[in-house]
This record gives C-alpha cells, sequence and structure tokens, in this order.
C-alpha cells in the first residue's frame, strides 16, 4: 500500500526525460495518484533547470542522460540555485559512473525504469517527505561503496558530542522527529544539528551522512538495524536468506 503525505497538500511534480512515450506514461500514472499533480515537463536538462527554477516543483523526477544538458549538470544547477530542491532520479543507468555523482550531487532518491509503479509513487512520497528512495540494486551498490576509501576532506570543525549522536541515529534510518524523541530535544533543534553535520563533513543529504557514518565507523550494518535513511531495500538486501525464510 503507498503511503501518502498525510495531508490535503497535492505534491507539484516535474518531469524530465528526453522521451515523449515515457513522460506521457509518468504523466498518467501520476496523475491517477489523488494528491499528486504533473506541473510540467522538460524534453532535456537545460529545460528542466528553467522550468525547476519558474515552476518550483515540489519533487523533480530526473532522467540522467539527455540532450543539451544532461540529468547530473541538471541536478548540479537546481541544487546550486535552491539547495532544498527534492531530485528523484529515475533512469535506465545503473552505472557507478552515474548513481554516485548522482547522490553526491544532492539527488535524493535514484530509481531504475524497470521499477513498478506503486514502487516509483511511493519514491515521490518518500523524496516528497524528505527521506531518501533506492531502487534496492542501487543500495547494494551503496552498500559496496562502503568498502572504499573515504574522499572527503578533513572538516577543520570537528562534530560536538551531540552532532554524533545525531549522526549516528541518522545512520540508524531515523526521521527528525523520532530523534528528537530518542534524544530528548526539539525538531527544530534536531534539525540544526543535521545541517550542521552536513555543512562541517561537506555532504549534500542524509544517505551521504549515513554512508559517511558507516565509513567511519560510528555505525554497523551488522544485526543492529543500522540503515540507509528510509531505504527499506537495504535490509532486505543484506540478509537473503533470512528474507527467504520468512
Amino acid at each position: 500500500m503507498t503511503r501518502t503525505t498525510g495531508t490535503t497538500e497535492t505534491i507539484r511534480i516535474l518531469i524530465a526525460d528526453d522521451h515523449a512515450i515515457v513522460r506521457r506514461g509518468l504523466r498518467t500514472l501520476i496523475s491517477s495518484e489523488p494528491g499528486m499533480d504533473v506541473v510540467g515537463e522538460a524534453a532535456d536538462g537545460v529545460e528542466a533547470a528553467q522550468l525547476a527554477r519558474s515552476l518550483q516543483p515540489d519533487v523533480i523526477l530526473m532522467d540522467m542522460v539527455m540532450p543539451r544538458q544532461t540529468g547530473l549538470e541538471a541536478i548540479q544547477e537546481i541544487k546550486g540555485e535552491d539547495p532544498k530542491a527534492r531530485i528523484l532520479v529515475l533512469t535506465s543507468f545503473a552505472e557507478d559512473d552515474q548513481i554516485f555523482p548522482a547522490i553526491k550531487a544532492g539527488a535524493l532518491g535514484y530509481l531504475l525504469k524497470d521499477s513498478s509503479p506503486q514502487q516509483l509513487l511511493q519514491a515521490i512520497y518518500d523524496v516528497y517527505g524528505g527521506e531518501s528512495s533506492l531502487h534496492p540494486s542501487i543500495a547494494l551498490k551503496l552498500i559496496r561503496e562502503l568498502n572504499r576509501p573515504p574522499d572527503l576532506p578533513p572538516t577543520q570543525q570537528p562534530l560536538t558530542e551531540r552532532e554524533v549522536q545525531v549522526l549516528k541515529l541518522v545512520a540508524q534510518g531515523m526521521t527528525n522527529q523520532e530523534i528528537a524523541e530518542e534524544l530528548v530535544i526539539s525538531e527544530r533543534t534536531v534539525a540544526n544539528h543535521v545541517g550542521s553535520v552536513l555543512g562541517k563533513l561537506h555532504l549534500a543529504n542524509r544517505t551521504q551522512a549515513a554512508l559517511y557514518a558507516l565509513r567511519e565507523g560510528l555505525a554497523s550494518l551488522d544485526g543492529d538495524g543500522t540503515n540507509l535513511p528510509h531505504s527499506r531495500e537495504v535490509v532486505e538486501i543484506q540478509d537473503p536468506v533470512e528474507r527467504k525464510g520468512r
């Protein structure tokens, strides 16, 4: 069952894909979902950046390979102008040189076009809510990426004890509200701590923060529920034997 936003707000969506038939299919699917509305369509990366600027959509569905300007270049331009833009990559390409740059540029989600309609709609809700949404094979690639040495520059401002606590909880997939309840502080304070962590570590989003925590040994994937933020597929991938036995 697809989770809704829990409000009467309509999610305004921009579709960026160079194939008209794909845009038409996405529009049909999204228009059938109550609470979602397609406000614009872009046939290339240049149009995507222009429409993102003029329409200010809630969620942008972005293909990676498009004429004039690639999806990655469009993501970089859009996030450069609006760091709060919520972008969900929807593409046929699962190569590392497409995935990691897109996530590092600030995309909150990365789905492949073989995803089911239900998975896509759920991903839109997740990204709209500020959560990460990853195709299972993409989540697996991110886990494998953890084995590589970090290439982030050392921060000149070390994390405070409280920021480390928040980072660990982010790595467990907790929302700001859940972290606030766990630490008995306000959501606003949690948001401030998350923003400070991202700034100090030169990270773009919570998924990158979770990866950093895992790389640095601040969190573990072994049996403690630790997970990339709201990427339910990662847990399933980690123990396929257990999954078959359910």
